[in-house]
Order: C-alpha cells, then sequence, then structure tokens
C-alpha cells in the first residue's frame, strides 16, 4: 500500500475507501490512501434517496470514493459522506487511484533494484511527480515520450533518471493518435515540379524538428493531391505541427507562385 504524505485528511477532501464493516446505522470503511485509516459513514451521509436496506447501496470490500465531512485530529477519526461525493469526482478520483497505484509500482521497482528504501522511492520520486506533474504517472509517460528530461524537470536525483526512464519503457505504452489532410499543390511554370519540392522540402524540416515523439509523413497521391499524416502521443500536438506545416507551405506557395489548398480529413 503506498505511503500517505500526511497523517490524517483534509475536510472537503476526495478520497478512495473500502467499505468493510456495515451496520443498520452506518458503516466502517477503510481509507485506502492513508493506510487503511478507519473512517466512519454514518447512514445519513450513505445515499441522497431513502434505501430500505444500506446494504441496497454498500457491500463490504466495495471500493468507493468518499468526501471527508469531519475530522477530529486530537482523537484521530474521520467521518466521511458517500452521498456527498459527485459522479464526475467520482470517476476523476477512481482514475488518478488506478494510475497512482501503477506509478507507485513502477518506482518501488526500480527503488528495490538501485538498493533504495520504500520512504526514499516516495521521498525523491513518487511525490516529487505528484507536485509537479499532478499525477506521477503522467510523469513516467512524459519520460516516455519526451526522455529523461522529463524526470529531471520534476527534481528527480539523478541516480533515479536512468533506470526509472528504463522501467517506465518497459511498462508504459503510450497510446499515439493521427490526424491526416489532403493537399492540392499545382504550378503552371516550367520550373513548377522544383517549386513544388521546395515546398514539400520545407515542411518536411517542420514536421522532423520535433523529434522522435512527433511523427510526420508526406506522399504522393496522385498529382497533385498529397497526403500529410502526424502521428503524435495527444491531439493537441498534433495539431500544433500539423499547424505549423501547413501556415509554412502556404507562405512558400505564394512566394513560388504555386497554387495551394489544404482540406481536412475528417473520420
Amino acid at each position: 500500500m503506498p505511503i500517505p504524505r500526511k497523517e490524517l485528511p483534509d475536510v472537503g477532501e476526495y478520497v478512495v475507501a473500502t467499505v468493510k464493516k456495515i451496520f443498520d446505522y452506518g458503516a466502517y470503511v477503510t481509507l485506502d490512501e492513508y493506510n487503511g485509516l478507519e473512517a466512519y459513514l454514518p447512514w445519513s451521509e450513505v445515499a441522497s434517496r431513502w434505501v430500505r436496506n444500506i446494504r441496497d447501496v454498500l457491500r463490504e470490500d466495495q471500493k468507493i470514493v468518499v468526501k471527508v465531512i469531519r475530522v477530529n485530529r486530537r482523537r484521530k477519526t474521520v467521518d466521511v459522506s458517500l452521498k456527498k461525493v459527485p459522479e464526475n469526482e467520482k470517476r476523476k478520483k477512481m482514475l488518478w487511484w488506478k494510475r497512482y497505484l501503477k506509478a507507485s509500482k513502477i518506482i518501488e521497482l526500480v527503488a528495490e533494484k538501485i538498493g533504495k528504501s520504500i520512504e526514499d522511492a516516495y521521498r525523491e520520486v513518487v511525490w516529487k511527480l505528484e507536485d509537479y506533474y499532478g499525477d506521477p504517472l503522467l510523469g513516467l509517460e512524459e519520460a516516455v515520450i519526451r526522455g529523461p528530461d522529463a524526470l529531471r524537470e520534476a527534481g528527480i536525483p539523478e541516480d533515479w533518471i536512468e533506470p526509472l526512464h528504463n522501467e517506465a519503457l518497459r511498462h508504459i505504452k503510450i497510446k499515439m493518435v493521427k490526424i491526416r489532410g489532403i493537399m492540392f499543390l499545382r504550378s503552371y511554370e516550367s520550373d513548377g515540379v522544383d517549386r513544388i519540392k521546395k515546398i514539400l522540402t520545407a515542411m518536411e524540416e517542420v514536421l522532423t524538428k520535433y523529434g522522435q515523439n512527433i511523427k510526420g509523413r508526406i506522399f504522393l497521391l496522385g498529382s497533385p493531391r498529397y497526403v500529410i499524416e502526424i502521428t503524435a502521443p495527444d491531439y493537441k500536438s498534433a495539431e500544433k505541427v500539423l499547424s505549423e506545416a501547413i501556415q509554412t507551405a502556404e507562405s512558400l506557395a505564394k512566394k513560388l507562385n504555386v497554387e495551394f489548398r489544404f482540406e481536412r480529413e475528417r473520420k
């Protein structure tokens, strides 16, 4: 189980919990993010609608997302609510927790390989990635996409960098997205072919400057039509590269007196 950053949660915090004991008057849950700290879920906080039996809503060992409504720091007791958790917050929190667990396991595995303690793993890596990226797994994904510098940016000590990057490459597969469009290039000048080649070369220079994480290619579909295709880790990055390549082509086409038109392919 991951090491918590603090002993007790704050009021208003959403926390992943496991239902342990169910009674007529409420239930006891353990907070997964706080080393199994026990919290009380009152009957009145189980559901916003009337239910005949609390077991119609809860079952033992069920994973739920709860909102912290009371914290007694002297007694170290916590009360939580299930009904005060919006559906979108529930989905968001559960996804974040699954990603946090995956990242933690990868980092703990590296710690074992390089002779570091679990405490070192959280203090030197997990929490730093969380602070910098908001999600430790996102930090590891950035390392897969951009290389070791993504870890250095977050302040990860140098002795972690190479083994952590290698382990991330083994365990994390980035889903790539692809966008494409059709370009029409036509010139009636005697050296029209050379002019079109200059435009295509300029576009290819744009595509190659973003490195291996973003790949682009241009190929002939059938004169005067050319396909430009961008593959990237996300649509925002792909759109940025495509936009720059098209702007480059349009600007150069005007100077070289080449007819240029672009149509986005949409599926």
